[in-house]
């Protein structure tokens, strides 16, 4: 079962992203800050990353870059609800990230994890 690490500061939206991923046979842990979201990716093996740009204690764009750091080839989808995303380019440690805007329908959640896996080059395997 593909694991994967939701990291945002928002209990609502990470307890609605852990139920849509669960219904679809996902192995979900959650982290509420990006200190436990690397804390927690450090404990484990993910196959994929979901992290909130606007984040409480660090910008979520530094989670990725150090996620990156750890783990160059792991599909990452960052998600927001207050910008275009359009900064996410600039950087190579956001290369393949893969941006969805908050608010999203189940579907492009899983929409945007089957196209993070792709662009990390491969597929997630998954009953979706």
């Amino acid at each position: 079962m593909p694991r994967i690490l939701i990291i945002d500061d928002q209990k609502d939206v990470r307890a609605m992203v852990a139920i849509v991923l669960r219904v679809n046979r996902y192995e979900v842990a959650e982290a509420d800050s990006g200190a436990a979201g690397l804390k927690t990716f450090a404990e484990g093996s993910f196959d994929v990353a979901i992290v909130d740009i606007f984040l409480g204690d660090v910008s979520g764009v530094d989670v990725i870059a150090t996620l990156r750091e750890q783990a160059p080839g792991l599909p990452i989808v960052a998600v927001s609800g207050m910008t275009a995303l359009d900064f996410m380019e600039q950087s190579p440690h956001l290369a393949s990230v893969v941006c969805l805007q908050k608010p999203f329908r189940p579907n492009d959640l899983l929409h945007a994890l089957r196209k993070a896996q792709a662009a990390a080059g491969g597929e997630l395997p998954a009953a979706v």
